[in-house]
């Protein structure tokens, strides 16, 4: 069985470098556009019941609705299409394709009537809006989301952010949404998987990839599958990796302990948790399989061929001073939680960790990103895929940024963004569970931007999958994704050994 591809994500200005190379393309891109939204459409429209509403925006978007609402009426259907600006305005793709409607016998309106509509299409701005919408456009959107039918949005929900995802005063919810080209990082993270529904992509006939190699991908094992090694039959635990996790602070045993448990059951051959808790007991009685040391006697004796330092570390002095000897460490690195912390806090550290040969993996949530960009967490938010990239190339380390569709950076400016997941990783421990999983594949030898791709992805799967086998998301708890998170991957393995 294939895996799904991955898909390229372009950004805004990506986009309309594309379209600026076709702009003279023959069909036009708007009436190619129109094209492809009847399909979909079609799916909700029947002989005889209630017609499609389309409403349209005073820009390309709407021209789109127009050519949508055209070639509805060709197939016998009378679509209800609502303008929300001048003709005189339209740009002048839309406004022909406004023309060709109404010369077709269309009409239009002002206002949306109240009666019932087997669908609504949402025609009213696309990508290049930049202001928050107010007045009688956030009337309109209100409308929309009122109607009580299906939402088709076209290229993307009117009101939101397409580079960021982001909210722009208001924005229609949509339940499917058709994107033009190729995905809208806005699409697939922050609020945009909430306005989005289920999204499908209609590339135009461009072959986007080669026309413009966009540097954002959507991810999907496809991007990680030549790693996917089964294990050779010959095998012994000194080939499968050896974890050393140090945190476990007084008070916050947990964290470290499901970091070693998460890694344990990702297949790592041998699993060090280094407990600063002089006090913490000798054996983890859940898993006795994990070792439990002295943070001190994992890194003096070499036991590991990679480290994750921050599940419970705490920011004391033996906290900080074994954070210096972790990113001293010839070995790859997950930073997470408190070793974060540390980093904002103590800019010789954070200096130390882009130095680093080694490779470097962390993992913040949007508050942290915010500590270690000297920033705020709304600002993070406001544009997760610029901080998760600004974060990579600050600490020359792979980054994700988690949150709803986390941004994946590597240093070099090449980004992702992961859409596994579901709200029930609004937990405690799970960002744990994350790192145990991500420093068994740095200590397998994957490559640190391999490692963060699958790491994130499986996370997600694993709880997805957990939360829709009957218990639902909310009360799910970390421990319950890892279990999961094995069986998906030993999924993973068995596809390699089948060629995928």
């Amino acid at each position: 069985m294939a895996f799904p591809p991955s898909r390229p994500i372009c950004d805004v200005a990506a986009l309309r470098d594309i379209e600026a190379r076709h702009a003279d393309a023959e069909p036009p891109l708007m009436e190619r556009a129109g094209a492809a939204a009847v399909s979909p459409a079609l799916t909700f429209l029947a002989p005889g019941g209630p017609p499609p509403l389309v409403v349209c925006g005073p820009g390309n978007n709407g021209g789109d609705g127009f050519v949508l609402a055209r070639l509805l009426r060709e197939r016998g259907f009378a679509p209800v299409v609502v303008f929300a600006g001048a003709r005189e305005g339209l740009p002048a793709d839309a406004r022909t394709a406004c023309e060709r409607y109404c010369a077709a016998g269309g009409t239009i309106l002002g206002e949306i009537p109240r009666r019932e509509y087997a669908l609504a299409v949402d025609a009213l701005f696309g990508i290049g809006l930049q202001r928050p919408l107010a007045d009688d456009y956030a009337a309109l959107v209100a409308r929309i989301n009122g109607l009580g039918c299906p939402v088709l949005a076209l290229d993307i929900p009117s009101g939101l952010c397409a580079d960021s995802g982001r909210v722009l005063g208001c924005a229609v919810r949509a339940d499917s949404t058709l994107a033009f080209i190729a995905l809208k990082p806005g699409l697939l993270t922050l609020d945009g998987p909430e306005h989005c529904g289920a999204v499908s992509v209609c590339d135009l006939g461009l072959a986007a990839e080669d026309d413009l190699p966009a540097r954002g991908r959507s991810v999907t094992p496809a991007l990680f599958a030549s790693q996917l090694k089964p294990r050779p039959l010959n095998s012994h635990k000194g080939r499968m990796g050896s974890v050393g996790i140090l945190g476990g602070a007084p008070g916050m045993l947990g964290a470290a302990l499901l970091a070693g448990r998460a890694a344990l059951k990702l297949g790592a051959g041998r699993v060090f948790v280094g407990l600063l808790d002089a006090t913490a007991p000798a054996v983890d009685f859940m898993q006795p399989e994990l070792m439990l040391r002295g943070p001190q006697d994992i890194l003096a004796a070499g036991l590991a061929t990679a480290l994750a330092a921050g599940p419970g570390l705490g920011q004391g002095d033996a906290a900080r001073a074994l954070l210096g000897q972790a990113l001293a460490a010839d070995l790859p690195l997950v930073l997470d939680a408190d070793a974060l912390n540390l980093l904002a806090s103590h800019p010789v550290l954070a200096k130390k960790v882009s130095r680093r040969r080694a490779a470097t993996l962390i993992t913040p949530h949007p508050l942290e990103a915010a500590r270690l960009l000297g920033s705020d967490t709304a600002a993070v938010q406001a544009d997760r895929l610029r901080a998760a990239c600004a974060l990579a190339q600050k600490l020359n380390a792979v980054t994700i940024l988690k949150g709803c569709g986390s941004g994946i950076a590597a240093p070099d400016g090449r980004w992702s963004i992961n859409g596994s997941g579901n709200p029930g990783m609004a937990s405690a421990g799970m960002g744990d569970v994350l790192t145990g999983l991500a420093a068994t594949l740095l200590a397998q030898g994957w490559e640190a931007e391999a490692a963060a791709l699958c790491a994130a992805h499986l996370h997600g799967l694993a709880a997805a999958r957990r939360a829709g086998g009957g218990p639902g998301p909310a009360g799910m708890t970390a421990g319950e994704s890892i279990g999961a998170a094995r069986r998906i991957f030993n999924g993973w393995l068995l596809d390699g050994r089948r060629g995928n």
